[in-house]
């Protein structure tokens, strides 16, 4: 077993106007959940102005199994690696090693060889930061209405919302700094959730079968005129996908759920005006294509 690195923090990260060079493109091979925590590693060291030849000396592995490490090539990488090259890059333990064994799993890991992996560091990491709990708490039951509408099921939506808090505590530094910290955790998240929604042919995300979790639905279903309202919630509702981004987020967020809006203004990390704005213009672009027939 690898010899327990203690509580002893990796030695800085220090961020300077010099920057490394970038690492060779991702695998076409790596898939989202592998994604989900190289590209911030990626990211980092890049940001950092660290080359591979300091990844060595500070991890110990060769340049070879780094570099093939960060492109993502080859066989997935056991936990022991991935954990001493990101912890050389100050990335904290905890997500990174649920992400790791997210995308194990996805490159069909057994648990088995996942459980002996994860033996091999006898470490757990540190526990978030306290501003990163106090926010992931904040936004985490409207983040999970969004992605229900999109993934139809608890269990799905509750799985991208963990996987993103993960991948934001992962960049919590990079996020903390930014100026709308909202809007930048927004990004993610809705990046996490559209990776995994259904799309029609068009591209477009499917939203039309959330219309049967609607209150309009639940609140009559044997009216005799309930026939006609679900038909035109399922037109509303393909109207809908076929807003932009802010205006298909809000919509979602303001008719599906009942938010107010100027808490979908503060979660989207957009000001009431602009917020307003967006509504304005969302219901002339739905009003429009609800009287364009056949609009496909």
């Amino acid at each position: 077993m690898m010899p327990s690195p203690g509580p002893a923090q990796p030695p800085p990260v220090h961020h300077t106007i010099r920057r490394g060079r970038p690492p060779a493109p991702i695998s076409p091979l790596a898939g989202p959940s592998h994604r989900a925590w190289l590209e911030p590693a990626r990211s980092v060291l890049f940001t950092s102005g660290l080359t591979l030849d300091d990844l060595v000396d500070r991890s110990g592995y060769s340049k070879t199994r780094i570099s093939e490490l960060m492109r993502g090539n080859g066989n997935y990488p056991q936990w022991e690696i991935t954990f001493s090259v990101t912890r050389a890059l100050g990335l904290p333990t905890q997500p990174l090693r649920r992400l790791w064994t997210a995308a194990a799993r996805e490159a069909h890991k057994d648990d088995d060889w996942i459980r002996r992996s994860i033996r091999q560091v006898a470490y757990e990491g540190e526990g978030p930061p306290l501003p990163y709990q106090a926010f992931t708490e904040a936004v985490e039951g409207a983040y999970t209405d969004y992605a229900r509408a999109f993934l139809l099921t608890d269990r799905r939506a509750r799985w991208v919302v963990s996987q993103a808090f993960d991948i934001l505590w992962v960049r919590w530094d990079e996020a903390a700094a930014s100026a709308n910290l909202y809007r930048y955790a927004w990004s993610l998240f809705r990046s996490r959730v559209m990776l995994r929604a259904s799309r029609r042919s068009d591209g477009h995300p499917d939203l039309r079968a959330a219309v049967f979790s609607t209150r309009a639905v639940h609140g009559h279903p044997g009216d005799p005129g309930h026939l006609v309202d679900l038909t035109e919630l399922i037109d509303l509702f393909d109207a809908i996908n076929r807003l932009s981004d802010d205006q298909m987020d809000l919509a979602v967020l303001q008719y599906l759920y009942g938010m107010p809006s100027e808490h979908i203004a503060h979660l989207l990390g957009i000001t009431p005006a602009l917020a307003r704005a967006v509504d304005h213009h969302a219901r002339a672009t739905v009003e429009a294509l609800l009287n364009v027939p056949n609009p496909e």
